[in-house]
């Protein structure tokens, strides 16, 4: 059984005193209710170490929003995944489209984030997915499969299961515009059937991966119900306990 996934993205959002409001709510609703999916939260880097504080016993799952492709050195402002190995951080995203938008991030660079990350025992949430562009000019499968086939393909079989993929239409992210459920499935068959045709069915069948385009509250139940999402990587709706608890119900 493939892992379902309800992760929440941050992003630049929150001061310290909301965010650890917002931890603590989200931990009495965890402890209060029977969820069936995991949580995972990812918050600012400045504020993992408190997260990892409030949720002691591992009950939400703490990631990084990004982290270095170099182990250790003279990269000012930069995170290592040693760093986060030492604090007991779950993992880490991995190439979101602001990352690649903003920040000139490549999927060579991605490759070697996922690799660093799996050798510290960190769960990598790789992130994919077109622009509107190359969506209209029908170019999406083909970039996807590029995408996934650079950032992933030196991995072993074992390696891959371990990764999570999180397919974030570009178009849809922020924009308040949601792929259809049927448009995001297609994306989702699609990137298995990548890693089919490399791995082998079997193994395709052990990665979760979780859309990320705008998903809410009146949503989420019909996209998780598509056979090939595992969950959502949610932004906006994440910074709210009302809107994201009702996401993770969508798997009740």
């Amino acid at each position: 059984m493939r892992r379902k996934i309800v992760a929440g993205n941050w992003k630049m959002n929150k001061n310290i005193i909301d965010a650890q409001q917002l931890m603590v709510q989200l931990l009495s609703y965890k402890n209060n209710n029977t969820t069936n999916c995991e949580v995972w939260i990812a918050p600012p880097s400045l504020y993992l170490m408190m997260a990892k504080d409030i949720f002691e016993k591992d009950e939400i799952g703490v990631f990084a929003q990004d982290m270095s492709e170099h182990e250790s050195g003279a990269y000012t402002g930069e995170i290592s995944a040693d760093m986060l190995e030492s604090i007991d951080a779950t993992g880490s995203l991995i190439g979101h489209s602001e990352r690649r938008q903003y920040h000139g991030e490549t999927d060579s660079h991605c490759n070697k984030k996922v690799k660093l990350a799996l050798d510290k025992g960190l769960i990598p949430v790789y992130c994919n997915g077109e622009t509107l562009e190359q969506r209209k000019a029908g170019q999406h499968f083909e970039v996807v499969k590029n995408q996934t086939e650079v950032a992933l393909f030196t991995l072993s079989a074992e390696e891959i299961k371990k990764v999570v993929i999180a397919y974030e239409p570009v178009w849809a992210i922020g924009t308040g515009e949601t792929a259809t459920p049927e448009q995001a499935q297609e994306i989702h068959a699609h990137i298995r059937s990548i890693i089919a045709a490399k791995y082998g069915q079997e193994v395709a069948d052990e990665v979760s991966i979780l859309y990320g385009g705008s998903v809410k509250p009146d949503n989420a139940k019909e996209i998780f119900s598509q056979p090939d999402i595992d969950g959502g990587l949610i932004g906006g709706a994440a910074l709210k306990l009302e809107d994201f608890s009702k996401i993770i119900e969508a798997f009740n």
